[in-house]
């Protein structure tokens, strides 16, 4: 009988998804296999896997995007990414999209249940996810409540402006592109135009920013999109 948590693996190449699930299985996980980067993550929408396996290069949608999503649907889920291509390369990037670990293909059996094992034990030991408050300029936001503090006055969020705000605030200092932030507050499926976004910033500004015509939480990066950098000290 399995006792290990359940894994997610998605590779493309019919014999290495197979052998990878003779190989975890003897281990005493159960896998759950998937064909290429969609059918992954329409598993993962069905089951919130603890740890999951990635190939970055797949059909239809890479293992990097899907790392990305999974990341930000389940922020302790174990990310393994595999890879035949450059490692110095496909390590850095992979890490940057939200991976715990990296592998180069081919690899050592051993030491893929070293690491897998390693990866099964923090996920067991990872505490609930609980949101902490963040602070973007003078304004404290606590996911948890949906609200923006200033002063002691609140400002209600709605789920869009929270998930907005969390972009911007995790990428401090770097400009944030107009796909990404479509992509966070409205979903691929369902993308307004560039103009609808601009529209709904300003109305966030007027929500949370003191001066919403002199911004210092959402501002502009001229033909890239928005950003939120710290106020220096005397701003």
């Amino acid at each position: 009988m399995n006792a290990g948590p359940r894994i997610l693996v998605a590779e493309d190449d019919p014999a290495l998804r197979e052998g990878l699930r003779d190989l975890l299985e003897m281990e005493g996980f159960s896998c759950r296999l998937a064909a290429d980067g969609a059918e992954a993550w329409a598993a993962f929408a069905e089951e919130a896997f603890p740890l999951v396996v990635l190939d970055v290069v797949m059909p239809g949608r890479d293992g990097l995007s899907l790392c990305r999503e999974i990341r930000r649907a389940a922020p302790l889920t174990q990310i393994l990414m595999l890879s035949a291509r450059g490692e110095s390369f496909d390590k850095a990037l992979g890490l940057e999209f939200g991976a715990d670990d990296y592998m180069a293909k081919p690899f050592d059996p051993a030491e893929l249940r070293a690491r897998v094992g390693a990866m099964a034990r923090r996920a067991a030991c990872a505490p609930a996810p609980e949101e902490a408050a963040f602070l973007m300029d003078d304004l404290r936001i606590d996911p948890a409540a949906f609200v923006a503090i200033r002063e002691g006055r609140r400002i209600e969020l709605t789920r869009r402006e929270l998930a907005l705000l969390r972009l911007l605030h995790r990428h401090e200092g770097r400009p944030v592109d107009r796909d990404a932030l479509l992509d966070e507050g409205w979903g691929r499926d369902h993308l307004p135009n560039s103009r609808a976004l601009d529209q709904y910033i300003s109305a966030l500004r007027a929500k949370v920013e003191r001066e919403p015509q002199a911004p210092r939480i959402i501002r502009t990066a001229r033909g890239l999109g928005y950003l939120y950098l710290r106020p220096r000290d005397g701003e």
